[in-house]
C-alpha cells in the first residue's frame, strides 16, 4: 500500500440522492413482485411452469427497469450521469438475458411434461398461440442484441450499426407488452395487480418518451441549431462550431456532451455522441471528433449551414460535481475534449493541474489552446508523451502520487479510452482516493 495524506470528508451529494431514489424503487418494486406471485396462476401449470413463471415476472420486471435506465431523465442523467446509468444497464441487460434463456426454457419443460411430449415438441405446439409466438420472437431478439453486444463483436461493429441494432430493443418490448397481456397470470385475477403493473409500466414508458422523445423535439424546436464553422485541428481531427436561438436555455455545462445527428449528413437513425469541447457561453456551442467511425469522418465536409438535430446535454462529468477545492484533470487523446472544456470553466476552483497522456506532441489535439487557458487559469499542464510499457507507466500509483501528491485531496476528472480510464481508476482505489471524488467519462461517449 502507497503512503498517501488524509482524506477529506466525503460529503453527502445530489448524486447519492438520486442513487437512493433508484434503489428505493428498485426494492420497493421488487417486494411488490414477490407478493405477485402468491397471485394462483389462471391456466394448467407445475412448479417446472411455475419456476417459468417466476422468472418471467422478474423478466418483464427488468425490462420495465431497463427503459427507465436508458430514459435519459435530466433528473438522473445530471446527477449520476450517463455513463454510470449505462454501465447498470449493461449490468442489468446481462440479468436480463439469462432470465430470457431461463423463462421459456421452464415453461417449454412444464408444457413438455403436461402434455406428455418432448421438449422440442412442445415449441411448435406452443407457437401456435400468437401471444407465445411474439414472446418467442422477442426472446429470439433479445439474443441477437446480446451476441453483438458482447465486447469481442462489439469491436467488429462501427458504432452506428452497434447503435442501429439496438433499435431492436424496441420491437423487443413491443412484443413483450403484447406477450404480457394474454399471457400476465400473475395478475390478471386481481385488478389491484393489474392496476399496478399497468402503472408501472405506464411510469417506465412514460419515461422513455419524455427523455428519448419529448424533450429533445421541445429542445430542437426551440433552438434551431445550424453548423457556422468547420475548423481542421489534424489531419484527422476537425471542431464543428454551432449556432442557435436563445442557447442560454440549453443549460449545457463544460464536459457535458451531445447526441448528434447532421441532417442530411447521415442516416437518421445514426447517431454520434461527441462532448462539447469549449465552455458553452449561450452563443454557440463546439464539438471536436476524431476520424473514428464514418459520421465523425465525413464531419469535415459538412456544409455551412447544416441543420443539427440534438439530444442532451447529458452526463454529469461536470464541475457541479466536485466536493473538494483541487482539481485533477486526466484526459488520454481525444478524451481532452470535454477536460478542455473544464479547464474553461470558472467553478472549477484555481488549483488545478491536467495531465494530458499522447503517443506524441503532434498527437496533442487544442494543445494550443490549452497551454493558453493554464496560463490564464495559473494551473499546471503537463503533456505525456511516448509508449506504455514497463518503463513508462504515466498512470501507475507512483507515477501519479509522484506527479500530484496532494492527490488524495484532489477531485479527479478522467476521460479517454476505455485501458487508459481503467488503468486511471485502478491506481486511484490503490491510492484511497475517494469514490465521490473520481469522476470518469468513458471514450466511447465523450468522443
Amino acid at each position: 500500500m502507497i503512503a498517501v495524506s488524509a482524506q477529506p470528508t466525503r460529503p453527502y451529494s445530489a448524486a447519492r440522492t438520486a442513487r437512493l431514489a433508484l434503489w428505493v424503487f428498485l426494492l420497493a418494486n421488487l417486494v411488490i413482485v414477490e407478493l405477485m406471485l402468491s397471485t394462483p396462476a389462471t391456466a394448467a401449470h407445475n412448479t417446472l411452469t411455475s419456476v417459468g413463471r417466476f422468472f418471467g415476472l422478474h423478466l418483464a420486471f427488468l425490462m420495465a427497469l431497463q427503459l427507465l435506465l436508458i430514459a435519459r431523465l435530466p433528473f438522473l442523467d445530471r446527477r449520476i450521469g450517463m455513463d454510470r446509468l449505462t454501465t447498470w444497464h449493461r449490468w442489468t441487460g446481462f440479468t436480463l438475458f439469462w432470465l430470457v434463456l431461463l423463462h421459456p426454457t421452464f415453461v417449454l419443460l412444464g408444457y413438455a411434461r403436461l402434455d406428455r411430449i418432448s421438449f422440442l415438441g412442445e415449441i411448435p405446439n406452443l407457437a401456435k398461440q400468437m401471444p407465445v409466438l411474439l414472446g418467442m420472437i422477442a426472446a429470439g431478439l433479445v439474443v441477437v442484441v446480446a451476441a453483438l453486444s458482447v465486447r469481442l463483436a462489439r469491436r467488429r461493429l462501427s458504432y452506428e450499426t452497434w447503435h442501429a441494432v439496438h433499435l431492436l430493443v424496441y420491437a423487443v418490448v413491443a412484443l413483450g407488452i403484447v406477450h404480457q397481456i394474454y399471457e400476465g397470470s400473475a395478475f390478471k385475477s386481481n385488478i389491484l395487480t393489474q392496476v399496478y403493473w399497468w402503472g408501472l409500466w405506464a411510469f417506465a414508458l412514460g419515461a422513455l418518451l419524455t427523455g428519448r422523445l419529448f424533450v429533445p423535439l421541445v429542445r430542437n424546436a426551440r433552438h434551431r441549431l445550424r453548423v457556422a464553422a468547420v475548423v481542421p485541428e489534424t489531419d484527422d481531427v476537425v471542431s464543428v462550431y454551432l449556432t442557435g436561438q436563445d442557447l442560454g436555455r440549453l443549460e449545457a455545462r463544460a464536459g457535458q456532451f451531445f447526441l448528434w445527428r447532421f441532417l442530411g449528413h447521415n442516416r437518421w437513425w445514426q447517431v454520434n455522441p461527441f462532448s462539447l469541447s469549449a465552455a458553452p457561453d449561450g452563443h454557440a456551442l463546439r464539438l471536436t471528433a476524431k476520424g473514428i467511425g464514418e459520421t465523425s469522418a465525413g464531419l469535415r465536409r459538412l456544409p455551412i449551414g447544416t441543420r443539427v438535430y440534438a439530444e442532451g446535454p447529458y452526463g454529469a462529468f461536470t464541475a457541479a460535481q466536485r466536493v473538494t477545492g483541487k482539481t485533477l484533470l486526466i484526459a488520454g487523446g481525444i478524451g481532452i475534449t470535454p477536460i478542455r472544456a473544464l479547464l474553461e470553466d470558472d467553478q472549477l476552483p484555481g488549483d488545478i493541474v491536467v495531465l494530458y497522456r499522447v503517443r506524441d506532441r503532434a498527437e496533442a489535439v487544442l494543445l494550443g489552446e490549452l497551454t493558453n487557458l493554464a496560463q490564464i487559469r495559473g494551473a499546471r499542464l503537463d503533456l505525456l508523451t511516448g509508449p506504455t510499457d514497463e518503463r513508462n507507466r504515466p498512470f501507475s500509483p507512483e507515477a501519479l502520487l509522484a506527479r500530484v501528491p496532494d492527490i488524495v485531496e484532489r477531485d479527479v476528472f478522467v476521460c479517454g479510452p476505455a485501458r487508459m480510464t481503467d488503468a486511471v481508476r485502478r491506481s486511484l482505489r490503490e491510492l484511497e482516493v475517494p469514490a465521490a471524488q473520481q469522476h470518469a467519462e468513458t471514450f466511447r461517449l465523450a468522443s
